[in-house]
């Protein structure tokens, strides 16, 4: 405790628990959100999969129509493979003799091989860009969510905004299980990115905010982790239930019972306190120190419970906050906004660009590596649950790292590590696969590692009045990597490996950037622009509870 009127919630988490039976018990309920904001991101790779298809050939199918020709494929498609083309008809019949070898024409029926994916259902065979467009507009989706989230989050609260998101997120999943046509779904596929991708921000940042100085990275990877299983559980329900229709609606329907959530988990306490609803904080602290079976100080528990409205500490001294509350009687300034504090902030809009810049590159090379990465051996289940896993790696080492050698040196050292696998890669003999595949998966085990802990240090750069709505500008930008990577395969037509070379580049970028942004081991959580500006790099040194000079 400090000040009166404020409040260090870093020591009195320390003195509850950082992240004893309480936290624990929480974490537990934020898992399946997490698992399912894994399904809400990736569920189109399987309802939007390729599937192969062949033209239809009135004069030769049999009854039904089988998707494997019988010997009249050798005549009905000629040396073509029979996906988009045709040999023109002579007549009516099917022999040799009645095709025109020297002429073909576009199809206008096809029989697909499975009924599972969008492609069969709404006849999307030969129109290549209408199936990767889902992908697309999922990515757009995005774009919208993250402010949307960020201000329902930093405005109603953070268990308001995860079950809001989490529930909008099932009911346009379900709905979007019945699209009637192309159009209808390519509208709720849209609106469930819309909704549901602000699940995965809102229950990191809630998460977050209750555990203590010493937990941060322990409780992030947890999450990390459990978006990694996540996928894999969309992998293995994908596998055992096809059929697009079905699994969407076996995916979507159980997030409409999170509506339940508001029974069982608590509102951010540091929120709570940035927004000076001193009771609600105080009810939630005693509920954590009773659980952890923990006991606060009588200095703790007399300003807890006294009537004084609480703010969160802002490390400054008594006598100096007693003299700024007498110049604020006296002369009674019209505050600054909070959008203003940040823009008018030369250090924040310095890190709000460095940090978009970090955003961009892992999500650009995260999902450009899935999609050109080598194919691995076995059906398409098993590659998706194994290009899963070893993400599961990257978060357990970053756990260590992140506490052990800070979170700068730790990030920077991902980045280069990726950087330089990546362009390595790009230089490697296509004679040499085993080491292309190693190269790849040590990229994709980095870059996983840089993305979870991206997360935890831009949330620890930015104060807490405006950290989700930072946080969320930061993805937005970021979600231009998600647009941008499945356009690259376009690349490998100019030089095969100019993908990896790109993914590498922009990963050194990023590692040097680093260099800018100041070091958050073992530092409280900022709460005002001031404190936030405070930790900056070039800022002079202040002995502790001096007050921070702003630029």
């Amino acid at each position: 405790m400090t000040s009166e009127g404020n409040i260090d919630l870093d020591a009195i988490l320390s003195q509850v628990g950082q992240f004893g039976r309480y936290q624990v018990k929480t974490y537990c309920f934020f898992m399946l959100p997490i698992m399912f904001s894994a399904v809400y991101n990736s569920q189109f790779v399987f309802a939007a999969s390729a599937t192969d298809h062949r033209c239809l050939v009135p004069e030769c199918e049999s009854s039904p129509p089988q998707f494997q020709p019988g010997e009249w494929g050798s005549w009905a498609f000629g040396d073509g493979d029979g996906r988009c083309e045709r040999l023109v008809p002579i007549d009516d019949s099917c022999n040799p003799d009645s095709f025109n070898f020297n002429e073909t024409k576009q199809c206008n029926a096809w029989i697909y091989m499975t009924n599972n994916s969008i492609v069969s259902t709404f006849d999307l065979a030969c129109q290549e860009w209408k199936r990767t467009l889902v992908g697309t507009i999922h990515s757009a989706g995005l774009f919208a969510a993250m402010p949307i989230t960020g201000y329902i989050s930093d405005t109603l609260g953070r268990r308001t905004a995860l079950i809001l998101t989490a529930v909008s997120a099932g009911v346009a999943g379900v709905i979007r299980s019945f699209s009637t046509g192309y159009v209808m779904y390519l509208v709720f596929e849209f609106a469930d990115a819309t909704f549901g991708s602000g699940v995965y921000s809102t229950c990191f940042i809630l998460a977050l905010e209750m555990v203590g100085l010493n937990r941060r990275v322990l409780g992030g990877n947890i999450i990390s982790i459990m978006f990694a299983l996540g996928q894999v559980y969309l992998a293995l329900v994908a596998w055992g239930v096809p059929n697009w229709r079905t699994l969407t609606q076996v995916l979507y329907a159980p997030s409409l019972l999170f509506v339940f959530y508001i029974l069982f988990i608590e509102e951010s306490v540091r929120w709570l306190l940035s927004k000076g609803r001193k009771k609600d904080a105080a009810k939630i602290i005693f509920k954590v120190a009773a659980t952890n079976n923990k006991k606060l100080s009588p200095e703790t528990i007399k300003q807890l419970n006294d009537d004084t409205v609480i703010f969160l500490q802002t490390r400054e001294t008594k006598t100096q906050q007693a003299s700024k509350d007498a110049e604020a009687v006296e002369l009674k300034p019209k505050q600054r906004s909070l959008a203003m504090q940040v823009i008018q902030s030369r250090i924040l809009m310095t890190r709000v660009c460095i940090c978009s810049f970090w955003w961009i590159a892992v999500t650009f090379t995260y999902y450009g590596l899935s999609i050109n990465s080598v194919s691995l051996v076995g059906n398409m289940y098993v590659n998706y649950i194994l290009t899963a896993l070893v993400e599961i790696p990257g978060y357990a080492i970053s756990v260590l790292t992140l506490d052990w050698f800070g979170r700068k040196k730790s990030i920077m050292t991902a980045f280069t590590i990726c950087g330089l696998s990546l362009i390595g890669l790009a230089f490697t003999p296509s004679n040499l696969q085993w080491l292309m595949t190693t190269l790849n998966l040590l990229g994709k085990l980095c870059i996983s590692m840089a993305f979870s802990s991206i997360y935890i240090y831009t949330s620890e750069l930015f104060p807490t009045v405006a950290r989700h709505r930072l946080l969320a500008a930061c993805s937005m930008f970021g979600r231009i990597g998600n647009l941008v990577a499945p356009q690259t395969p376009l690349l490998a037509s100019y030089m095969e490996t100019l993908p990896y070379l790109i993914f590498g580049v922009m990963a050194i970028i990023s590692a040097l950037l680093m260099l800018l942004t100041p070091e958050t081991l073992n530092k409280r959580l900022p709460d005002t622009v001031e404190e936030a500006e405070g930790i900056a790099p070039l800022a002079p040194s202040h002995n502790a509870g001096a007050p921070v000079q702003t630029p």
